[in-house]
């Protein structure tokens, strides 16, 4: 007979590990391999190997997926503020940066920690380096076990299973498709994969024009469609990156346009047209570079118009200048690969999911949480929330 658990969960990130500790502290006999011989490889790396492990403003409208307000009840379930109980009860010492952003004080390994010894704690097994070589779903249960794992050579049973696989992205990682084969076995929709919270990539033209502005940063307002971020803006060799582009990579898609503001709140017509009218002697060019970076300007600004006084300059060559800055118009060419993306976008289709407990609507004892799953955070600590949130749910389900 196979090894018999009554919860197995696949994967040991952060919604694997939260799914295991919860399930395991209600009693049920729980089992968790992960296929990496080291657990936890993406909360090692992330927020630069300090992990920014939530976000003190958290609601459903952080995320992007095919359903809206599918996150909704795993978010007001388990809420940042009870993920910084846990914080503090294990005294993990963390400080908040801008826009809510929570990061530990001195490495993410503390909460790894924090996490294995919840599992510990509540008597659920753990096992690295585990490759999972196939599941069955059982056409009767027996003596409870609704599948059989097939991992590491031996069969374990389980009356329920969580996938927590994870997603496509930071590859080098060892990252599997696995949960994304196992939702299509068991007759879920997949919503197509995709880079999210990635930089993107230059056009030619573009290339040929920026590509040796490399190393600049600047304040920015990126407009995607209907939403805009406010944040830092990046330009690299091969694009654009920075906070400000990362966010909106999560809507952007092949073909659209961003604008960009390179002075955000400054009605930069009126201050041109003031400096003009008190005689200013300083260049159009010369102007702008007084506010952004002069290699910068030189790009946006080419033309012998710029290079008049101020004071001599025409209202169409103001309102060129504005817009050049304030109404910057990108077309990128593609986005930067799963190599660079922080997360997955896509996934398990919502549709197919209980919003209360994570399940497969068909599939009774079959669940979905975290990355794997068609609900993608901003950046600033909302995807380390979902993973909290949706493990913390399964794992009271289960």
């Amino acid at each position: 007979m196979p090894e018999r658990a009554d919860v197995l969960v696949l994967g040991g990130g952060a919604a694997g590990l939260m799914c295991a500790a919860t399930a395991a502290a209600r009693g049920r006999r729980v089992r968790l391999l992960e296929r990496n011989p080291r657990l936890g490889l993406k909360i090692l790396i992330s927020g630069g190997g300090r992990a920014n492990f939530t976000n003190r403003r958290v609601s459903a409208a952080n995320y992007v997926g095919g359903n809206a307000d599918f996150p909704r009840s795993a978010l007001a379930r388990f809420t940042p503020d009870d993920f910084l109980q846990l914080i503090e009860a294990h005294a993990v010492p963390f400080h908040e940066r801008k826009h809510g952003q929570l990061f530990c004080n001195d490495s993410a390994r503390s909460l790894l920690r924090l996490l294995l010894a919840e599992c510990e704690a509540a008597g659920a097994v753990v096992r690295a380096g585990v490759e999972v070589a196939g599941v069955q779903r059982l056409d009767a249960p027996r003596d409870g076990a609704r599948f059989v794992v097939r991992a590491g050579g031996d069969d374990l049973a389980c009356e329920s299973l969580v996938v927590a696989t994870g997603g496509l992205s930071w590859p080098r990682l060892g990252v599997s498709d696995l949960g994304l084969r196992l939702a299509r076995q068991f007759g879920l929709r997949v919503v197509s994969p995709r880079p999210g919270l990635v930089p993107l990539l230059w056009s030619r033209p573009d290339s040929q024009r920026f590509a040796d502005l490399a190393g600049i940063a600047a304040p920015a307002r990126v407009q995607c469609g209907a939403v805009a971020f406010e944040e830092a803006l990046l330009f690299t060799h091969g694009g654009l990156s920075g906070p400000a582009i990362l966010q909106a990579s999560n809507y952007w898609r092949p073909g659209a346009a961003l604008e960009i503001d390179l002075l955000p709140g400054t009605d930069l017509p009126a201050e041109l047209a003031a400096r003009r009218a008190a005689g200013a002697n300083v260049t159009l060019r010369g102007a702008l570079a007084e506010r952004l970076p002069r290699r910068l300007v030189d790009a946006l600004l080419p033309g012998d118009a710029s290079d008049r006084p101020l004071a001599q300059a025409a209202d169409r060559d103001l309102s060129a200048a504005a817009a050049a800055v304030q109404r910057w118009r990108v077309l990128p060419a593609a986005d930067a690969g799963w190599d660079k993306a922080e997360v997955m976008l896509g996934g398990v289709d919502t549709r197919d999911l209980s919003s209360r407990t994570l399940e497969a609507r068909g599939v009774p004892g079959l669940h979905f949480v975290g990355e794997v799953v068609d609900v993608t955070g901003w950046l600033g600590g909302f995807n380390f929330q979902w993973a909290w949130a949706s493990g913390r749910a399964a794992g009271e389900a289960c």
